[in-house]
C-alpha cells in the first residue's frame, strides 16, 4: 500500500512539475499603456430609430445579459439572455427581419431555468455532415458545470438543457470551425488551470474540442494564463486566416490580448491593450471592407463614454500591434452605470452590424431591457465625432 501511495505520489509531483514549466511564463512584465484615449468617438446613442427592444424591463422583471446568432438565411435571428443580473436561463425570442422586431417568449424545456447564475450564449454549429444545429450555453452557478441545448429544426423545438462535463462560469462567446468543419473549438474561463476550480486559484482560459457539431466535448485543456477573474474570451481568425486573436477582459487594468500561429495549439503570453479598446465581455466581426469592429462594456478610466454600450471601429494589424485604431462609437447610453454591455453581435448581407445589449435604458422605475441597435460603417464614417 505505502509503495502504491510513493508511485502516485512521485506520479502528481512529476505532472506538477511538467505544468508549472508550461504555464510558468505566461505572465510577462509589460509596461501598461497609456490611460488616454486619442481617437475619435461618435454618438449615435440618441439615434432612437436604430433601436428595438427584444424584451422590455419593468419594475419588477429585470431582463439581462443577451447573446444572439444569426441563421444562414441573413434574416433569421434568436436572442437567448437571463432573467436578473446573471440570473436564471430560460427566455429566448425570434426575429425574422435581421433585428427589426422581435417574437414574444418561445417555448422551451422547463429545467432551463434550473441553469442558475448565468450569462447565455447561443450558436450556430454545423456537424461534419453538414446538419446545422442551434445551440444554447449557459454555465450554471460556482463553480460552473456548464450546460447545452439545442434545436435542429431551426428553433420550433428545443432539448433539455445537458450538463457538457466541462468547467465555465460563463458561457462561450465564441466558437470557431476547424479543418474544413470537421472540428470545433470553444473557449471559455475558470479559475484553476489543473486544480479543482477554487476562487483563489489563478485565472486560465481554456480550450475544448467537439468533433460532432457541439454534441459532444473534449476535456477543457488550459491555454493562456490570464490576469483576473472572468477573461471571457473572444476570438477572431487574421484576414488571411493564419493567426488567432484572443482579447480578454480585465477586472484589474486595461483589457489584454494573446495570439496563436498554430491554430490554437498554442498561445502567447497576454499583452495589454490601449485605453481605446478597453472593455468588458468584447465581441468581434469583420466588416465587408475588411475592418475590425468588436463591441464592449467601456470600462477605460478616462473614457467619454465609460460605463456605456461603445464599439471600436479599427484593422486587426492595429490590435496585434499595440495602435489605437480609427474611432469608437457609443452605441446606447446606459442609465444604471456600467450595468450593461454583454453583447450579441451580427452582420447582415448588407453590411448591418445589429449590436444587442441588456440596459436601463431611461430613467425612472423599470429595470433593464434586452435592446439592439444597428449601424453601417458607411454612416458612420460621414459623422462628427463628440465634443
Amino acid at each position: 500500500m505505502r509503495s502504491t501511495l510513493r508511485h502516485i505520489s512521485i506520479l502528481f509531483l512529476l505532472l506538477g512539475l511538467t505544468m508549472t514549466s508550461a504555464y510558468s511564463n505566461e505572465i510577462e512584465a509589460i509596461p501598461k499603456p497609456p490611460e488616454t484615449i486619442s481617437i475619435p468617438t461618435i454618438d449615435i446613442s440618441g439615434e432612437t430609430e436604430r433601436h428595438s427592444v427584444v424584451a422590455q424591463g419593468t419594475t419588477e422583471i429585470y431582463q439581462g445579459h443577451p447573446c444572439t446568432v444569426s441563421l444562414p438565411d441573413g434574416k433569421t435571428m434568436f436572442c437567448a439572455w437571463s432573467i436578473n443580473h446573471a440570473g436564471y436561463l430560460g427566455p429566448l425570442a425570434r426575429s425574422d427581419d435581421g433585428g427589426k422586431t422581435w417574437s414574444g417568449l418561445l417555448d422551451v424545456p422547463d429545467n432551463w431555468e434550473e441553469v442558475t447564475r448565468t450569462t447565455p450564449t447561443i450558436h450556430y454549429l454545423i456537424d461534419p455532415d453538414g446538419v446545422g444545429r442551434i445551440f444554447v450555453f449557459g454555465g450554471c452557478d460556482f463553480p460552473g458545470r456548464l450546460r447545452q441545448a439545442y434545436s435542429r429544426d431551426g428553433g420550433k423545438t428545443w432539448t433539455p438543457m445537458k450538463d457538457t462535463g466541462l468547467t465555465a462560469e460563463c458561457a462561450p462567446k465564441t466558437i470557431m470551425s476547424f479543418d474544413e468543419g470537421k472540428r470545433l473549438v470553444m473557449w471559455c474561463d475558470r479559475r484553476g488551470a489543473f486544480a479543482p476550480n477554487r476562487p483563489d486559484a489563478d485565472p486560465y482560459i481554456w480550450q475544448a474540442e467537439s468533433l460532432d457539431g457541439g454534441l459532444t466535448w473534449s476535456p477543457e485543456r488550459p491555454v493562456v494564463r490570464t490576469q483576473s477573474r472572468w477573461g471571457q474570451p473572444s476570438v477572431i481568425k487574421s484576414p488571411d486566416g493564419k493567426q488567432l486573436l484572443m482579447v480578454l477582459r480585465n477586472e484589474n487594468s486595461h483589457s489584454l490580448f494573446s495570439v496563436s500561429d498554430d491554430q490554437g495549439e498554442n498561445w502567447s503570453a497576454v499583452q495589454p491593450l490601449p485605453a481605446a479598446l478597453t472593455g468588458h465581455r468584447p465581441k468581434m466581426l469583420y466588416a465587408s471592407d475588411g475592418r475590425l469592429v468588436m463591441v464592449m462594456r467601456d470600462t477605460a478610466k478616462n473614457s467619454k463614454t465609460k460605463d456605456h454600450f461603445v464599439a471600436w471601429v479599427g484593422k486587426y494589424e492595429d490590435i496585434v500591434s499595440n495602435r489605437e485604431g480609427q474611432y469608437r462609437i457609443k452605441l446606447l447610453h446606459s442609465n444604471a452605470g456600467w450595468d450593461c454591455g454583454y453583447s450579441g453581435f451580427e452582420l447582415l448581407p448588407d453590411g448591418t452590424f445589429v449590436a444587442t445589449t441588456y440596459i436601463k435604458y431611461r430613467p425612472g422605475p423599470e429595470k433593464h431591457s434586452v435592446v439592439t441597435t444597428r449601424f453601417k460603417l458607411e454612416e458612420i464614417d460621414q459623422k462628427e465625432p463628440m465634443e
